[in-house]
């Protein structure tokens, strides 16, 4: 078959050979050919006729219009559905193998006859003109904190011009961590953009009274930088498309950082926050130079940060204890039958008594949960030992394991009374002279079988093996060249074995 590029080669050849015989043949076809291509001036494929007849008989034919009927008033249906419900009411005549063809068939009915696609329209940013938020959740990447699972959600801001991106580890989709993810994120760009866009968060949109307005709170946060808000419609989020883009690549870079570690497990909090700070670093890095063109055009932030809590006033109860947010909170038992006030944070709690702080509380996440600090109810429990067998919350009484083992082991060897009394004890210790130190002496009698009590504690703990122990452990840094060197060697001994 002659191809296009035979044809330029003889249109080629033509100008300089004296004959038409050897130019065709230099293009290598018949004189005949040549002259049939050199008349038409076409190449080819300009000359082939298309392919418009079919090599087989359509097996759809006569139930075509009944499935453009169908398709017409339910375009979403699928061939697969169709091609089975045409089985069961048609047995016989369709077979499995035919699949495929009323795919194809439907595919082309939808590109030329079926219904207009959406289709999305990119848009233009410009520099320090809108920055994006939502909040992801992060619970499928599987981080688990001191081999605990980690249940937790990343506030994610962006920069729509430049992609400069950061986040911030909260637990729900509440305003005070919208308000705190917020000003963090402000507070490390140093400065302020034009507007802000977000999903329809009930933390910042009315759900039901008015689905149309932002929260008072929210229109208060925007005032106060000079924000202008914007959200996007019910169900549409493609409209705050910037930043679900940036969701799914933010995920995906902390996955393969992950992977590159070698474990999901860290130590502490701290230590996974500093894991996604570095990370946010490597992926601003090639943002710089955009990053600097918005940072010339930002708006100038506050002289300080505004309150991102939520105040509530609330009575210490007859047990030490606090109810804000649906969880129950001790306090110190000094403050009994008083009227605090809490400062409810994104991820802490603030307790503030005559204009002073007075405690810092972990915020509990979900609803009728509870955290009793033994510290603030030991002066009266050590002197009611009666109350603690039955004790509502007695279960947070026990700091560690440790604590915990010692308790079983006096109430198997005691009665009941003098079990609880003698752990109490040994718990007013751990209060008033050192938590660390009673769990060592207590982790030293179990593990020797010694009987446990409070004088044996407070002898292990005045031991000269227990004032050895160090209190914090300092890892020299690591030489990475060393590991290069015993990679060297070991390369050179497979290859010499």
């Amino acid at each position: 078959m002659t191809t296009d590029h035979q044809v330029r080669r003889l249109r080629m050849f033509i100008q300089a050979e004296e004959t038409q015989a050897i130019a065709a043949a230099k293009a290598g076809m018949d004189e005949k050919t040549a002259r049939k291509y050199l008349k038409s001036g076409e190449l080819p494929s300009q000359s082939r006729k298309g392919h418009t007849w079919r090599t087989r008989e359509d097996p759809f034919e006569r139930q075509w219009e009944e499935i453009r009927a169908k398709l017409t008033v339910n375009p979403g249906l699928e061939a697969k559905t169709i091609f089975d419900a045409l089985q069961r009411e048609k047995p016989g005549e369709v077979s499995d193998g035919q699949l495929r063809t009323l795919q194809r068939r439907i595919k082309i009915w939808r590109a030329t006859e079926g219904p207009a696609k959406e289709i999305f329209f990119p848009q233009e940013h410009y520099p320090g003109d809108l920055c994006a938020s939502d909040f992801t959740d992060m619970n499928e990447l599987g981080v688990r904190i001191g081999g605990q699972p980690f249940e937790h959600l990343v506030y994610h801001f962006v920069l729509t011009y430049s992609n400069w991106e950061t986040g911030s580890i909260c637990f729900s989709e509440s305003y005070e961590s919208l308000s705190e993810g917020i000003q963090d994120a402000l507070w490390e760009l140093g400065g302020v953009p034009k507007k802000h866009r977000t999903d329809r968060l009930s933390a910042a949109v009315h759900q039901a009274c008015n689905p149309e307005e932002f929260t008072q709170r929210y229109r208060e946060l925007l005032s106060y930088y000079g924000i202008k808000g914007e959200k996007i419609r019910s169900g549409e989020a493609h409209e705050n498309g910037d930043i679900e883009q940036r969701h799914h690549r933010f995920k995906s870079a902390v996955e393969q950082a992950l992977m590159l570690r070698g474990s999901c497990d860290f130590a502490g909090r701290l230590d996974y926050e500093a894991f996604l700070k570095t990370l946010f670093k490597q992926l601003n890095a090639g943002r710089r130079e955009r990053l600097r063109e918005e940072l010339n055009v930002l708006g100038k932030l506050p002289p300080r940060r505004m309150d991102d809590c939520k105040k509530e006033r609330v009575k210490v109860g007859p047990s030490s204890t606090v109810r804000i947010r649906h969880n129950t909170y001790s306090v110190h038992s000094r403050l009994k039958g008083e009227w605090v006030e809490a400062r409810v944070y994104g991820q802490r709690i603030e307790i503030w008594y005559a204009q002073g702080k007075v405690e810092t509380l972990p915020r509990l996440k979900g609803e009728n949960k509870y955290r009793i600090h033994y510290r603030h109810i030991i002066d009266w429990l050590v002197r009611k030992p009666g109350a603690f067998e039955h004790y509502r919350y007695r279960e947070e009484l026990f700091p560690g394991s440790s604590f915990r083992m010692a308790y079983d082991e006096l109430k198997a060897k005691h009665v009941e009374a003098v079990a609880n009394r003698e752990y109490l004890k040994i718990l007013y210790l751990a209060a008033t002279e050192s938590e660390c130190a009673v769990e060592w002496g207590l982790r030293q009698l179990l593990g020797s079988g010694e009987t446990i009590s409070v004088e044996a504690v407070k002898i292990k703990m005045g031991s000269d093996q227990q004032q050895g122990i160090v209190d914090q452990v300092r890892i020299a840094e690591v030489a990475l060249a060393t590991y290069d060197d015993l990679l060297e060697w070991g390369r050179g001994e497979v290859a010499n074995g």
